[in-house]
């Protein structure tokens, strides 16, 4: 990918630069951990203890309260994807380390989320076979590639993350059965055997007129961009790239949705609005809305777009 400056309609092609160390790259992201990938900073180094012998990059926790681990590397190498394996595996038998660590760091984080563990590896480039390794093993590594050019310009991609989407579109066609029905009873078995949520738990109490509205309003959101994910929490589900921008929760007579739009630049505010910034919630994002009927959502889904174009698509 070429990036070129434009100074009185010239294009001056901006050439790339390198982190002269590791570490450099590793104070960067950390310092902007919110900004990068919207998580919350932990601890630099974390120690696996003796008997593991090892050391986490960077350890932090998500915008879902997620665990995440980051770890970097300066140059294209296997190393990254066996190490990312496993201190996934180690998080997972220590719980307990963890919990202490997000607490001494942050105070008293009482609700971590350990349906899900991102990883996070960040590289200048991937092999193949890396790519293809983390593809099959199943595993929740995600594959970051990074570029710095000369200009201070820092450009990060998502080269490879695991899907987590809760739809298939072909089921219908291959089986004849409502696809939403065969994925939600697909998702309510790996519930009961991995503890992770399902899209399911969240419509099934919806009145006819609430179920459909929920899927006009879901069908708007992921149509945005294909790189949109769908991913159910405890209490709500949330709809990110690389961050979330919307959190939907559904009621049996209203669906409220939490979006990353600051509430003071919302002019006019909507009377399904209202600024939720100080006022405790489920889910991420200061402004609320809240949906009763598709006039409410025909009124308001502007917002929505504006706040995925907030967090810079």
């Amino acid at each position: 990918m070429a990036i070129f400056e434009i100074d009185k309609g010239k294009a001056k092609r901006i050439r790339l630069s390198e982190f002269k160390l590791e570490k450099d790259l590793q104070k960067l992201i950390e310092g902007n951990l919110e900004t990068i990938f919207n998580c919350r900073f932990i601890a630099t180094e974390f120690s696996t203890g003796n008997v593991h012998s090892g050391r986490i990059d960077t350890l932090a926790i998500s915008e879902d309260n997620n665990p995440v681990i980051i770890e970097y590397k300066k140059a294209a190498s296997s190393d990254l994807i066996n190490q990312s394996l496993y201190y996934l595996h180690w998080i997972r038998d220590h719980k307990g380390d963890f919990q202490i660590a997000a607490n001494n760091a942050l105070g008293n984080i009482t609700d971590v989320d350990w349906s899900d563990i991102r990883v996070i590896c960040l590289a200048p480039e991937y092999k193949k076979y890396d790519i293809h390794a983390v593809h099959v093993m199943g595993a929740n590594i995600e594959l970051w590639q990074y570029k710095i050019y000369e200009n201070g310009i820092l450009n990060i991609d998502e080269v490879f993350k695991r899907t987590t989407s809760s739809a298939n579109q072909n089921t219908e066609e291959s089986t004849g059965k409502n696809p939403v029905m065969v994925e939600a009873g697909k998702k309510a078995a790996l519930t009961r055997k991995t503890a992770t949520y399902t899209l399911e738990e969240h419509y099934k109490n919806l009145d006819k007129r609430m179920y459909e509205l929920f899927y006009v309003i879901r069908d708007y959101i992921v149509a945005l961009d294909s790189s949109i994910q769908e991913t159910p929490k405890k209490n709500y589900i949330a709809y990110k790239t690389s961050q979330n921008f919307v959190c939907l929760q559904a009621y049996r007579k209203k669906l409220t949705l939490y979006l990353k739009l600051n509430p003071e630049e919302v002019n006019p505010m909507p009377k399904q609005g209202r600024n939720v910034k100080g006022i405790g919630h489920f889910g991420t994002g200061d402004f609320e809305l809240t949906i009763k009927d598709l006039a409410d959502f025909e009124e308001t889904k502007y917002l929505i777009n504006e706040a995925y174009k907030n967090i810079g698509g």
